[in-house]
């Protein structure tokens, strides 16, 4: 997978434009969704999460051939944002993808996240997709192993591994892709396509 760090580059492969479809992947609280979003609007591109895609009501899991579906059909638009991992959606979702965005924060800083985000969330009641009625509950979150804490905690560096491992695979040798390792570096590429934006206005 070739890594891309400049985005005057990577603008470059793509004819002075962003890109219009685009995968964030990360490591659960590593903050996809905050930062999808605002990728989302500086792009104006849509943005998918597929979170939504593969949750039902009460928290019932879709089964892959829905989900799937679900997933060729929202890469099928000409322009996206496309929140979330899913290892298995890869063939589908990176089939004609312009960039994969790899939030890779330290796990202090992502662990952090995901107690936050799921203390919000139990003290909210939000819904977390429309139509669902999902809510984290304090049982979900503190006392089950479905608790995106426990999650966090248990994964983080099978997903460094995974995604590591793929950088040196040559199957994925034509798909641009960044790496952010912090806040900052986060916030100066969306920042960046904003400046760059600005540059091409007559």
């Amino acid at each position: 997978m070739r890594m891309e760090t400049h985005l005057t580059t990577i603008a470059s492969d793509l004819n002075g434009s962003a890109p219009r479809r685009i995968n964030v992947i990360g490591t659960s609280g590593s903050g996809k969704s905050t930062f999808a979003r605002r990728l989302a609007d500086q792009l104006n591109l849509p943005y998918v999460e597929m979170d939504r895609l593969f949750w039902g009501a009460n928290w019932i899991k879709s089964d892959d051939q829905k989900f799937l579906a679900r997933v060729q059909a929202a890469v099928d638009e000409p322009t996206w944002v496309l929140d979330g991992n899913y290892t298995r959606t890869i063939p589908v979702k990176w089939a004609q993808v312009d960039l994969v965005i790899w939030l890779d924060y330290p796990f202090h800083t992502t662990m952090w996240q995901a107690i936050k985000r799921a203390v919000t969330r139990v003290w909210s009641k939000e819904e977390l997709w429309p139509g669902t009625g999902n809510r984290e509950t304090f049982r979900r979150t503190f006392l089950s192993r479905d608790s995106i804490i426990w999650w966090t905690l248990t994964t983080y560096g099978k997903v460094l591994a995974k995604y590591e491992a793929m950088l040196a695979d040559p199957k994925f040798a034509e798909v641009r892709f960044v790496r952010l390792r912090s806040h900052a570096e986060a916030a100066a590429f969306i920042g960046r396509w904003k400046c760059l934006s600005a540059e091409k206005q007559p």
